[in-house]
This record gives C-alpha cells, structure tokens and sequence, in this order.
C-alpha cells in the first residue's frame, strides 16, 4: 500500500486506459490529481472518483485543461501543486489520433497530434519536474505510447511520429532524474479494447496478435501499475510494450 501523502498525476484520465490506471493506483492507495478535458470527461470523472473514494484510498481532485495549451497546462498544474503538494509521479497518458494515408494528410491533422500527443507530454510533465525534485523522495514518470511508435502503422505517420518522440524523450529524460531516484518509462500498448480502436485497426492488425485477441485496459494499468511499485525502483530508461506478441 502506498504512502496516500503521495500523489499521482494522470493525464487523459476520463479515457477507457485512464479510468483503469486511476482504479489500480487509487487501489494501490495513491492520491490522485486526475486531469481531463471535455465536458463529458468530466462527468466520468466526477462518477470514478465517487466509485474510488474509500477510507482506504487517499483523496482525489479533477483538473480540466487543454494539455495542448501550454499556459493553462501549466498553470492549473502549477495551481493544484500549490494548493494540494507536489506530485510523486506522473502518468502522462492524454492523446489523440486522426488518422489518413500521408499523401492526403493536412497539415492540421499533422499538427493536432504531433501538439496534443507529444507537445502534450512536455506541457503536462514539465511542470511537474522541479517541485518532485525537491521532494527528495525518488517519483515515478510513465509515458503511455504505442507500438505504433516503435514498428510504424499504415495510415498513423502523424500518431506513430508522436509517440516514437515520446519513447525517445522518456529515454532522455531518465537519465536527466536517475541521480534523483525518479524512474522514467514508457509503456507501448498494442491492440487495446478501447473507444478509440476501430473495427477496420482491429481486423487488419489482429491477425498480426500471437496471442490472437485485444489486451485489456486492465492489463496495461497492472504494468503502470507496477512501475509505480516499489518492486520497479530498479526499471528505468525502458520502453516496455504489451502488445500479445505484435513486435
């Protein structure tokens, strides 16, 4: 059970690998600040935190922001840390895709991953660097990317570019924080059972699945979660895919 004065960050928490990273670390009894943007995360916010609030678990806060917009990324982050501590650990999680053949790809579409998924990361974690430094307490900081960003995808060049950055930019920066005991991963799922996989992903890529099936959201927030166990103060620098075989 973890100290409940530590508290976790997760970006995109109202997605369906969000809502399950945020169960298993409030079950690991983490405290959590669980950020989302739209109106209806909100409210899926608002109804998780009331199905996780137990004596057992620690206290849970919302924060509501555009991880594409840098200023008010940092400042609502900025605001809460004030408020509430700093964070122990980070799951930088938030991300979209918008997907097309690159001969036709618009340049919006480039920019509008390539700003929410990778831009992302550096707005959301950035902010959250100095204030777990001075803690003195180790941190955790996990990515969530892709296979995608390690093999490539037909049709994802904008969504497979932003999440290889995201696998490259953890690298770095596990070796900027080791010396602070702060652990740096990144975790590439494949195939997993969620809004965003469509019926044409999933049966060109699941013949491509040894294990012949879609993961679970589940399955990732057990391997977040164990990187964020004491167990996994020894992992870092790694990207660490659960695909069922993929690559």
């Amino acid at each position: 059970m973890a100290d409940k004065n530590r508290r976790v960050l997760i970006s995109g928490a109202s997605s369906d690998i969000g809502q399950a990273v945020a169960a298993k670390l409030a079950d690991m009894g983490f405290s959590l600040a669980l950020h989302c943007h739209s109106e209806r995360g909100l409210g899926e916010l608002e109804k998780l935190i009331r199905e996780l609030k137990t004596p057992e678990n620690g206290s849970h806060v919302i924060l509501r922001f555009d991880v594409a917009d840098r200023q008010s990324t940092r400042d609502l982050i900025e605001a809460d840390i004030e408020k509430n501590g700093a964070y122990w650990g980070v799951v930088s999680n938030a991300g979209i895709t918008d997907d097309g053949p690159m001969p036709g790809m618009s340049g919006e579409s480039w920019d509008r991953v390539l700003t929410t998924n990778l831009d992302g990361f550096y707005n959301v974690v950035q902010p959250t660097l100095m204030p777990m430094i001075r803690l003195r307490n180790g941190g955790r900081i996990v990515a969530v990317a892709s296979v995608s960003g390690m093999v490539g995808n037909r049709g994802q060049t904008n969504y497979s570019a932003s999440k290889a950055g995201i696998i490259a930019a953890c690298k770095s920066l596990a070796l900027e924080l080791g010396k602070r005991k702060i652990t740096v991963n990144s975790v590439s799922p494949g195939i997993i059972e969620t809004k965003m996989v469509s019926e044409e992903v999933i049966e060109h890529a699941l013949p491509l699945v040894p294990l012949n099936r879609l993961g679970k959201t589940e399955e990732v927030a057990a391997l977040i979660g164990f990187l964020f166990s004491d167990d996994a103060g020894y992992i870092t620098r790694q990207n660490i895919s659960i695909n069922g075989g993929m690559c």
